[in-house]
Formats: structure tokens, C-alpha cells, sequence
């Protein structure tokens, strides 16, 4: 879907995971979650790719789980006008999805450490929630309705 909205938009697209260490890859990938001292250099990685596109003028879409409020602040401290979209579904849809994906390092047995983990975003983050359960196609047309109306 994020890199469905980023062609919609006309701005670079990234995948958070793309940033990750080897070691991180590695951990994941043995079913052991991030923990913070793990996820603050990934973070900052993010972070000044979206700063780079920030400074050029172009905009970006970043899909990445930036589950913790001091998650997203470090995104906004490298970025501060980084808009947040948090997909929302069920615990069940999701299993469905990571259970259907392949090809990737993290492994379906770490979603419950990630939704114990998950902090919904707060009233006075900049950012919105969407029903991510619409096929791809319409939840981009739905996230670049929603940018649309609370960007301009």
C-alpha cells in the first residue's frame, strides 16, 4: 500500500525494513524482537533518508513500524514534518498477511511482541488512522484522500 500512495503522490518510497542492520536481520529472523537499543540506530537511518527528501523538496513515503511514540519522535526530530498514517487491523488479518508474505526475515511468531509493543498515535501527533483492511489499491486512493485533506 505505501508504495501504492507514494506513486499516487508522485514522491520516492522506501521500505523501512531496508534499514535495518545485518544483525537485526539476523535477530529477527531467529524469532528474537528489537528491543530499543536495537531500533534507534535503524530509526535514525529512516530518519535522515526522510530528512534528505525533506531538504530536496520531494516529499517520501516511508513504510515502517514505528510502533512507540519515541519512535515516531525520532523520525520527527530528524524530520519535524513527518505525517504519520497508522494502519489499524485485527490481530487475525494480520497473522493472515505475515502468514501469506514471503521471502521476508521477520517471522509471523514475533506479531504479538509487536502488537504488545504498538502505542497508538496520541491526539497531539501529527498523523491519522486508517482501516487497513481494503484491498491495496483503494487503502492508497483512501490514504491519498486523507493526506490530501490534512496535508493542504
Amino acid at each position: 500500500m505505501a508504495r501504492l500512495l507514494a506513486q499516487r503522490l508522485g514522491v520516492p518510497f522506501a521500505d523501512g525494513d531496508d534499514f535495518h542492520s545485518p544483525a537485526d536481520i539476523t535477530k529477527m529472523s531467529a524469532g528474537t524482537p528489537l528491543d530499543d537499543t536495537d531500533r534507534r540506530p535503524w530509526l535514525e537511518s529512516v530518519g535522515r533518508w526522510l530528512h534528505q527528501r525533506d531538504v530536496a523538496g520531494t516529499g517520501a513515503v516511508v513504510a515502517c513500524s514505528a510502533l512507540r511514540r519515541r519512535y515516531r519522535d525520532i523520525l520527527r526530530a530528524a524530520c519535524p514534518g513527518a505525517f504519520f498514517l497508522h494502519l489499524t487491523a485485527g490481530r487475525a488479518v494480520l497473522a493472515d498477511r505475515l502468514g501469506g508474505r514471503t521471502g521476508h526475515f521477520m517471522p509471523s511468531s514475533l506479531l504479538d511482541s509487536q502488537l504488545a509493543t504498538l502505542e497508538p498515535l496520541e491526539p497531539d501527533e501529527p498523523g491519522a488512522e486508517l482501516d487497513a483492511t481494503p484491498a491495496p489499491d483503494i487503502l492508497a486512493d483512501l490514504a491519498a484522500d486523507l493526506l490530501a485533506r490534512q496535508l493542504h
